[in-house]
């Protein structure tokens, strides 16, 4: 999917969301679950079609976490390949993100990709940085592909490494950024920053300010959507906000579609008014 097939699903949706799919077999209803037998795989594709099929109006994306479908061996990742048919299929407009979070030598990034590239057939891969330049060049030789790049996460442990300094001053991530610019362009590579980094989204801006950002946190995660719209959107907007528990388990009940499609459209309203105010599409 080009960088102008986003931009054009974003206008005409008047939204940026991103619903993840992290589909765990404890948190689904139980009447799912009962309807399908005991059967996983069948109790996860019921689950995600109908999730789909619900918040698909009000999103211009899906990412499927790969954790929560490797866990059940091979039967979890045909639920994996199912799950992206199904959206290829029903919704080819969606952009599919595989959250891998890949990264290893050359010739292991290359087996990588070809699973996610050519067997899935999605249009992005999450990937860690830290093995440099070439675990990562294998991901972006497939046309109209796109390589995710971990720069600036959420979660309490990037602090260990992700702020650190170097004897200039500058932060690790802002190194990860500026050096993998040289790798591709904004036309195959994105970064991943978390919600809740606020206004260091305009350091990021300084040093990307074309790229698209995967934002993760809104939602369960409290992330202010205001803030990162305020310091990350871009004119053409530039950005993917991920939700996944706040959407996908907004309800347990026989109605739990029915939920995540009203907490969609929330965030969605939200995301009108802010593109209304910080882009120009």
């Amino acid at each position: 999917m080009t960088r102008q097939e986003i931009i054009d699903h974003i206008k005409e949706k008047r939204s940026f969301l991103c619903v993840g799919l992290d589909t765990d077999i404890k948190k689904i209803p139980r009447h799912i679950i009962e309807e399908a037998g005991e059967n996983e795989y069948e109790a996860i594709m019921a689950f995600n079609k109908a999730i789909i099929d619900a918040t698909a109006p009000y999103c211009v994306a899906y990412k499927p976490n790969t954790a929560f479908y490797e866990a059940f061996g091979t039967e979890g990742w045909k639920a994996l390949n199912d799950t992206v048919a199904y959206i290829r299929d029903n919704h080819p407009k969606h952009f599919v993100i595989i959250d891998a979070k890949r990264g290893d030598i050359g010739n292991t990034s290359a087996m990588y990709a070809r699973a996610v590239f050519d067997d899935l057939k999605a249009d992005a891969i999450t990937v860690a940085p830290y093995m440099g330049e070439d675990s990562v060049k294998p991901f972006l030789g497939y046309e109209g592909k796109w390589v995710i790049l971990l720069a600036l996460t959420s979660n309490k442990g990037s602090l260990d490494f992700q702020l650190m300094k170097d004897e200039h001053g500058n932060r690790l991530f802002e190194n990860v950024i500026r050096k993998s610019q040289t790798w591709a362009t904004n036309d195959e590579i994105m970064y991943v920053v978390g919600a809740t980094r606020g206004q260091m989204f305009e350091d990021i801006r300084a040093i990307a300010p074309d790229n698209f950002l995967l934002v993760p946190g809104v939602g369960a995660q409290g992330g202010s959507l205001e803030e990162v719209c305020r310091y990350g959107m871009t004119a053409d907007c530039g950005l993917l906000v991920n939700s996944s528990r706040a959407i996908i388990y907004a309800s347990g009940e026989k109605d739990f579609a029915q939920a995540a499609a009203c907490a969609a459209k929330a965030v969605a309203d939200e995301m009108k008014e802010f593109l209304d105010t910080y882009s120009k599409i």
